[in-house]
């Protein structure tokens, strides 16, 4: 059953704050007009809902009464039916609506993958989620940016952080609400290219994903907080090595954090990539101190890159993925690592709406498994 009292309450404050809107005194008071409005929006889509819902009960009680007039009792019965199933999706509409949002969801996102266990083979996997999330973002109309690279020897990167901004789909979400689902250790079965005998390897990456943080969530103290190194870039083999000195590291003195960012000629800029990771890296702690959950999901996330912390797995000889959270497994692994994650990040989000509504009491029972092996 839906919280109706919940729901006309909602739908009462919506009226109410479009009625505040148009009040001279409100119009005149920017910050006041911009928290109103900002609460107005939050809950327009519930609003409406709601009211399609009333309606549609009130039509449905009107037919179950005509019932009983012979002249009208055959074009309800027909009728009946199509609203019933209306006001079921309705209904699903609304408890997706009335989940508790994330802020973070509406926000750009930095991605960070580094090699794990498994030697160069490691590394040569890392960049290819990169290359797959690179696809993806294009795909979505988003823009990636990298922040800075650590290549390996062989090719491939140990360590490779990029910004993804913009916004996708009907609602126009933002990336860490579809993203946000990659952070964790991610394994790969496949001959390496240098293995003479055709044997299969295991090899992992980890990916953590960061909501960004602007300067008001993160504040930094550059005179006392910060300690910045210049040094000249480099790279492997001197290839393509960037010999000004304009490698930027900074060191955040109160938590020991590091971040070094020599992927641009210039300092300014540097120093400037540099910082959005940091502060990012500082809103993600910040997170961890206040939910638990967050914590443990976090620590998943940047773990050594240890066989056992997985989250999915790559099996090439097989064509086959598999999401070992959701024990989804999809045999199309050729066009996953083109960036076609459209059904994995789509199964996940409604893994995590089920999650939600059976947290919130909206559900009918906790969410379902999908079937799939752990290998």
């Amino acid at each position: 059953m839906l919280p109706l009292d919940k729901l006309k309450s909602l739908a009462r404050r919506y009226r109410e704050l479009e009625d505040m809107l148009c009040r001279p005194e409100i119009v005149g008071d920017r910050h006041q007009y911009q928290k109103l409005s900002k609460e107005r929006s939050d809950l327009e889509g519930v609003a409406g809902a709601y009211d399609r819902y009333s309606a549609l009960l009130k039509k449905i009680a009107e037919d179950e009464a005509a019932l009983a007039d012979p002249e009208l009792r055959e074009l309800v019965e027909a009728e009946l039916p199509e609203l019933k199933v209306e006001q079921t999706k309705l209904e699903d509409e609304i408890r997706l609506l009335l989940l508790p949002s994330d802020p973070n969801d509406s926000k750009n996102t930095i991605v960070e993958i580094r090699s794990g266990e498994g030697g160069e083979e490691a590394a040569l996997f890392a960049a290819d989620l990169f290359k797959m999330y690179a696809r993806y973002a294009e795909a979505q109309g988003w823009k990636l940016e990298v922040m800075n690279v650590s290549e390996a020897s062989a090719g491939g990167y140990k360590e490779v952080i990029a910004l993804v901004t913009g916004r996708s789909g009907a609602g126009k979400s933002g990336v860490y609400s579809q993203m946000r689902f990659e952070g964790g250790v991610h394994r790969v079965q496949r001959v390496p290219a240098t293995e003479t005998q055709g044997r299969i390897h295991t090899s992992t990456a980890t990916v953590a994903v960061l909501p960004e943080a602007e300067e008001v969530d993160v504040h930094i103290d550059e005179a006392k907080d910060l300690e910045i190194s210049i040094a000249a870039s480099g790279g492997p083999g001197g290839q393509g090595v960037n010999t000004t000195n304009s490698a930027v590291q900074l060191l955040h003195k109160p938590t020991g954090m590091i971040v070094k960012c020599q992927d641009e000629r210039s300092q300014i800029k540097n120093k400037a990539k540099a910082m959005k990771i940091l502060r990012s890296r500082l809103l993600d702690l910040e997170r961890e101190k206040q939910d638990a959950a967050v914590a443990a999901e976090r620590r998943g996330m940047v773990s050594t890159g240890e066989r056992s912390m997985k989250v999915r797995t790559y099996n090439y000889p097989q064509n086959r993925v598999t999401d070992h959270r959701i024990k989804l497994t999809l045999n199309k692994l050729d066009r996953i690592v083109q960036g076609d994650l459209g059904d994995l990040i789509g199964a996940l989000q409604s893994h995590r709406q089920a999650s939600l509504l059976h947290a919130e009491g909206l559900g009918d029972g906790a969410p379902v498994m999908m079937g799939g092996d752990d290998d």
